[in-house]
């Protein structure tokens, strides 16, 4: 039988932009608590402005024993654990350790969600000078992919930040 005093970290799923929040609210109840943070600069229109963000958007991790779970589920913004096999899904140490020195030793990691895109996908441009383009995804490059606009007698490839396409599905959206 396990030990259910021992403590062994969790994932557990919040609020959408409230892992801050949910990581102090936590440590105030006295539970052991981690969300990643990475430095980004924001730029506005008359300033910049360095900020804290979350590296892993919603989620949180926290260090407890089987007798802390319901602490964790009564505090404000927690949705839940996230499960794996039926079971809150336990994260080992070490892999928290990794996260740690990595954000330490990098300081511009990210998270990329390829959010389902894959290679010959067709998309459209949702901003910039390429607006409403359609396109084939070739290659993904990290947070950029590479896209092949065929529809003006050659041609032109260019990269494209994740954020800046859709994913295209119905054949109407192709036609226009």
């Amino acid at each position: 039988m396990a030990n259910l005093y021992e403590r062994k970290w969790f994932v557990i799923y919040t609020r959408p932009r409230w892992e801050k929040k949910v990581d102090k609210l936590l440590k105030m109840q006295g539970i052991e608590s981690y969300c990643p943070l990475r430095e980004v600069q924001n730029q506005w229109a008359d300033r910049k402005k360095d900020v804290s963000l979350p590296l892993f958007s919603s989620y949180v991790f926290v260090r407890l024993n089987l007798y802390e779970h319901s602490k964790v589920l009564y505090t404000l913004g927690v949705m839940g654990f996230v499960y794996y096999m039926g079971k809150p899904a336990i994260v080992r140490d070490n892999v928290i350790d990794q996260i740690k020195n990595n954000l330490t030793i990098y300081k511009d990691i990210e998270v990329v969600n390829l959010h389902g895109i894959a290679i010959g996908d067709n998309v459209r441009i949702k901003d910039g000078l390429l607006v409403n383009k359609l396109g084939k995804v070739v290659q993904i490059q990290g947070k950029n992919v590479l896209i092949v606009f065929d529809n003006i007698s050659c041609a032109l490839v260019t990269r494209i930040p994740l954020k800046s396409i859709a994913i295209q599905n119905s054949k109407q959206d192709h036609e226009n």
